[in-house]
């Protein structure tokens, strides 16, 4: 209970700042037309409270309430005294002291643990490229203004990288911090100086614009602070090695190691691929899809003729295929791909499919209502549940876990005579059910049907093989006194398909995400087209084929590149599930393992690298994708 006090407390309190702020900040900006004195000096003190606030929750300065009083003092005292003179030398002597005094505090009360190493190499090439982009920037907007203010903007921008962002923190003395805050500070505070006193118009102008502002910069601050800044220092630590304490510059070395660690990609034994019964079964599947596409497309006066059943087939043999690959090649890289194999592949199959079945259907809403609820639990949640699911017990103990409990209840039936009789009966039964299928398709010249009856036989025709040979279930005879006892599956231990087992978990929470915004595509497809080709005789597969999926085709984009996204990204099954043993790593896990547990922040730092441009490339297409269809609008 006093969890949850706390947790109300927090966001009653976050919501009401927020609007104290936001109220506050609009009151503030309306003083700028009629009292410029106060307003300048609530401005400079809050820059100076807002920045020592956020050192302060970040525990980067030692005595926080002084450090933080006195920086609000210099900032509003600075701020006031801009106010209150014209002339420029004296604006500009103004900006550098505040500044000088408020980066002379930063340094003094910086935190000792953080002090940074500076290097003036680093330094100056920082400084550098800073005056660079300042020079090009004024440069491409037509040289109307004077360089001056924009090169004193980008130089302290490359100081504050150079002296603060990149060096190793907490190797540097005190008076170095002092020095570089004292800089930083002039720069920013000499940028500040050369602004010029406002007249009236240009204060009205200030408080009409800053609505925008006001708006954006607590966002753009958000996104600056928590992705750009912490993306671009990832970036500069991937090409260093050692401990958060001692990093040194090692070049490439760190993705060297990435494809190089048969712990991250692993093709020593990438020919068992060819031996596996999946690559043969997925072959064989796929051998029957092709031979259909090819009959119907003969009846089409086409090369190859794509129908549902033949597309369903060749769909299911890619699938087989795919799992031999991933379960031959080995690696956290391996894995990664194989979740977004598999996950991407089976919800987004699974979503579509459920969204056609249950449309318009009698109890659709219930349905879709029970399909989507996973999507309300959280990925650990999730994870735990699924564990007790997939948890083995001993073989003398009775199983606990949902899989192993009706693994071995097979296994019971299929050393039971009488069992195994019914089960095959009701087997051979829905085979002869399925083959009449395939007969009638065939009758009918509808190799579609056919094909899809054989593939689903064959599974049926295994299972019979299964009970009627060497058993199907969890058994085990012990050779000394011929007892047969349960043998559960190891699920999240035995590799390498524990990985698939915790992909379904991923398959359950998405299935419902797919499935809700590909039913409201497909309620959106124009019924005129579908009844218009009802009425020209195409049957219901055709008008799926051929009518449904081209219409929602730019949906099922955006799922997919929603779910590569999130699948490239996953952490938390596998952290809960397995902490990724057994070779069930995947690229967040590992980055997480190797920058916060064996604290190599420089390989842990390239693998983030390597996860975020393995992101871009779907944004991006993404992105061009929503701006093609902005364009044919």
């Amino acid at each position: 209970m006093d969890r949850v006090i706390a947790t109300v407390v927090g966001i009653i309190a976050a919501v009401g700042v927020s609007a104290i702020v936001f109220i506050g900040a609009n009151k503030v900006f309306d003083l700028a037309p009629r009292r410029w004195s106060l307003f300048s000096s609530l401005i400079g003190g809050f820059s100076s409270l807002l920045l020592f606030s956020l050192l302060w929750g970040n525990r980067l300065i030692d005595q926080p309430v002084a450090a933080t009083a006195l920086a609000l003092i210099v900032g509003a005292a600075a701020g006031y005294a801009l106010s209150r003179t014209s002339d420029q030398s004296a604006h500009l002597v103004i900006g550098i002291s505040g500044g000088v005094i408020l980066g002379g505090l930063l340094g003094f009360f910086f935190t000792d643990a953080y002090l940074p190493a500076i290097s003036p190499v680093t330094l100056v090439v920082s400084v550098a490229v800073g005056l660079a982009v300042g020079a090009a920037l004024w440069a491409s907007r037509g040289r109307k203004t004077s360089i001056i203010r924009p090169l004193l903007l980008w130089g302290s921008i490359g100081w504050l990288f150079g002296a603060w962002l990149i060096p190793t923190l907490g190797g540097g003395s005190r008076i170095e911090a002092v020095i570089a805050g004292a800089v930083l500070g002039a720069g920013i505070g000499a940028w500040v100086g050369t602004f010029p006193l406002p007249d009236h118009r240009m204060k009205q102008s200030i408080a009409l614009g800053s609505r925008k502002y006001i708006f954006l910069i607590p966002a753009l601050g958000f996104v600056l602070m928590t992705l750009v800044i912490p993306l671009i220092r990832t970036f500069w630590l991937g090409f260093l090695t050692g401990t958060p304490t001692q990093l040194t510059w090692t070049g490439m070395s760190n993705y060297v190691a990435i494809v190089t660690d048969p712990g991250i990609i692993d093709f020593s034994n990438w020919t068992d691929m060819f031996t596996s019964r999946l690559m043969w079964a997925g072959v064989l599947v796929l051998l029957i899809g092709f031979a259909v596409a090819r009959i119907s497309g003969k009846r089409l006066g086409q090369t190859v003729g794509l129908t549902g059943g033949s597309l369903s087939a060749i769909a299911a043999g890619v699938i087989l295929v795919g799992f031999a690959v991933f379960a031959a090649v080995r690696g956290t890289i391996s894995n990664n791909l194989w979740w977004i194999f598999a996950v991407t592949i089976f919800s987004t199959g699974m979503g579509l499919a459920i969204a056609v079945l249950s449309d318009r259907s009698k109890g659709e809403s219930v349905a879709k209502s029970m399909i989507f609820m996973p999507m309300a639990i959280s990925f650990v949640g999730a994870s735990i549940i699924w564990r007790f699911m997939y948890i083995a017990r001993p073989p003398q103990k009775t199983q606990t876990g949902v899989m192993n409990a009706v693994w071995i209840k097979l296994g019971q039936w299929s050393n039971s005579p009488t069992a195994t009789a019914v089960i095959v009966a009701i087997l051979i039964l829905i085979l002869v059910g399925i083959l009449f299928i395939a007969w009638r398709g065939r009758k009918a010249h509808m190799p579609a049907i056919t094909a899809g009856a054989v593939v689903v036989a064959l599974p049926i025709v295994w299972l019979i093989y299964r009970f009627l040979g060497p058993g199907l279930g969890g058994f085990q005879v012990i050779e000394a006194t011929g007892q047969t006892i349960g043998q559960p599956i190891l699920f999240l231990q035995e590799a390498p398909f524990n990985n698939f087992w915790m992909m379904v978990v991923l398959i359950w929470i998405q299935t419902g995400f797919a499935m809700v915004i590909l039913s409201a595509a497909i309620k959106a497809v124009p019924t005129e087209l579908i009844e218009a080709s009802r009425i020209d005789g195409a049957s219901e597969s055709q008008v799926f084929w051929r009518i449904t999926i081209p219409q929602v085709s730019p949906t099922i984009g955006v799922v997919v590149t929603t779910l590569v996204v999130t699948v490239l990204k996953v952490f938390d099954i596998p952290k809960v599930m397995t902490n990724g043993n057994f070779g069930t790593q995947v690229l967040a896990n590992e980055m997480w393992q190797r920058a916060f547990t064996e604290l190599n922040f420089g390989l842990g730092s390239a693998i983030a690298i390597v996860l975020f441009l393995g992101v871009l490339p779907i944004m991006w297409l993404n992105i061009r994708r929503m701006q093609k269809e902005r364009a044919a609008h």
